[in-house]
């Protein structure tokens, strides 16, 4: 049997059950949280003592599925069975004794098509039979802050309140606490952590850790997530992934780098005879397009709440959002949903309310359509589209982005080869289920509302 002598789980081919056995109990875990998540990307999990590892691995953990949102199941339908993959087991450093695990979900002997993680699997299967894998590095922004005595959110550091906060490094020395620790536990467990900073916005940060296998990569962004909450709650602080805490602050994007590899790692992505010197291949080229053809509709899905279309504004020539709201791509350019850092490319739309799952899922979706219809993207352009006018932008065919969730949703409903892609089931759930946010949200009556039309009429 392997011996297991580190903190960062590495699964044996060779009796994996004993080996990962063997390993909880060197490291003395005594519970396992079993966790799939939502249509939402939110964590469910249930706790199983250490000694049903095996049951875990071959039944599952159960669950009433009609409970989980947006997995369209009925009381009187089988439960939704969590059977557990082993080689996503991980320690939880901020909590000895506990281990998270990852896994298939199954129904009636299925893998259950309303799981996203399911989804992604399937979509990395259409990637294996090329020959091929996409590698992805997420980049996910958050806010850390607290609540005042009045219960006002403020950044957790009372002192950071600088107008340009970016890359200060009083952001970085004053938050250490919590910067070090959330570093540490990733680490410990072996994401290879290589930069941490202070972003736009009092209060909010970024930490990068490197690129992996896609679903991999979804994985970890789930376990960043639960790492980042708890040991912010620990020290009293709150970490936030809203897309857009106020009008006046940046938003927490999600970008998603990617390149597609094939079974010796080489990057399928980059031509260095390319002529335009951004590294791409033509395979490349066809992948962008297939991205920029369904931009609409991926909108819905890698922005996926009401608050996203806060952060998908232009902002001002002074102090630009950052956020791409047009459809285009270029070299380095961060004002396109489609930046290229050479020979890779970096869909810029996303952001940190995403479900990775379903994301990257789509991205693949879309663009595989892009190399199976041999697209061409339109012309990649190094300008600065918050500095041009609606009439420029016309002049070079350049949309924006949907300005809302409802136009997102429409624009989901009316993309057929998504739902073909995805499921016509899972994106009829993921609709209603958006939808009915959208109504909720028009039902409700903000502060700016009051404030404006109080004595105004």
């Amino acid at each position: 049997m392997t011996q297991v002598s580190e903190t960062r789980w590495d699964c044996p081919a060779d009796k994996p059950l004993e080996a990962a056995q063997a390993f909880l109990k060197q490291h003395q875990v005594r519970y396992l949280l079993a966790q799939f998540v939502d249509m939402h990307g939110s964590l469910k999990s249930k706790s199983v003592p250490v000694g049903c590892l095996a049951d875990l691995v071959e039944t599952g953990a159960g669950f009433a599925g009609g409970a989980i949102l947006g997995f369209d199941m009925k009381p009187q339908d089988p439960e939704y069975l969590l059977r557990a993959d082993l080689s996503t087991l991980t320690l939880m450093p901020w909590m000895p004794g506990y281990a998270c695990i990852r896994g298939t979900g199954v129904v009636a002997e299925q893998a259950y098509e309303m799981d996203t993680r399911n989804l992604l699997a399937a979509q990395t299967a259409r990637l294996a039979r090329r020959g091929w894998r996409l590698m992805t590095g997420l980049e996910p922004e958050f806010y850390l802050v607290k609540r005042d005595a009045n219960g006002a959110v403020v950044p957790f550091d009372s002192t950071d309140t600088l107008a340009r906060p970016t890359y200060d490094y009083q952001g970085l020395t004053r938050n250490a606490a919590f910067l070090e620790g959330l570093c540490e536990s990733l680490q410990t467990v072996g994401l290879e952590v290589y930069q941490i900073d202070h972003e736009d916005a009092n209060g909010q940060f970024e930490l990068n850790f490197k690129y992996d296998e896609c679903l991999r990569s979804a994985d970890h962004i789930l376990f960043f997530r639960m790492a980042a909450k708890e040991i912010a709650h620990r020290l009293g602080g709150i970490v936030s992934f809203l897309p857009k805490l106020s009008a006046t602050t940046t938003g927490n994007g999600m970008h998603v780098h990617a390149s597609l590899v094939d079974q010796s790692n080489k990057n399928l992505f980059h031509d260095a005879s390319d002529p335009s010197g951004m590294g791409l291949s033509k395979l490349a080229h066809q992948f962008i397009a297939g991205v920029i053809a369904h931009a609409p509709a991926l909108c819905a899905l890698l922005c996926p709440s009401v608050n996203s279309y806060k952060r998908l504004v232009t902002g001002t020539l002074e102090q630009p959002s950052w956020a791409p709201v047009f459809m285009a791509w270029g070299d380095n350019n961060r004002s396109a949903m489609v930046r290229i850092p050479y020979g890779r490319i970096e869909v810029r739309i996303g952001d940190s309310a995403m479900n990775p799952y379903l994301a990257t899922a789509a991205l693949i979706a879309a663009g595989l359509d892009g190399i199976d219809r041999e697209l061409e993207p339109p012309p990649p352009h190094a300008r600065n589209f918050y500095a041009m006018s609606d009439t420029e932008l016309k002049a070079l065919g350049i949309e924006r982005l949907p300005e809302n969730l409802k136009e997102a949703l429409d624009a989901l409903e009316a993309d057929r080869f998504m739902a073909e892609a995805l499921g016509e089931r899972l994106m009829g759930s993921y609709l209603s289920l958006k939808r009915q946010e959208w109504q909720e949200y028009h039902r409700s009556v903000s502060e700016w509302e009051i404030n404006r039309y109080l004595s105004f009429f």
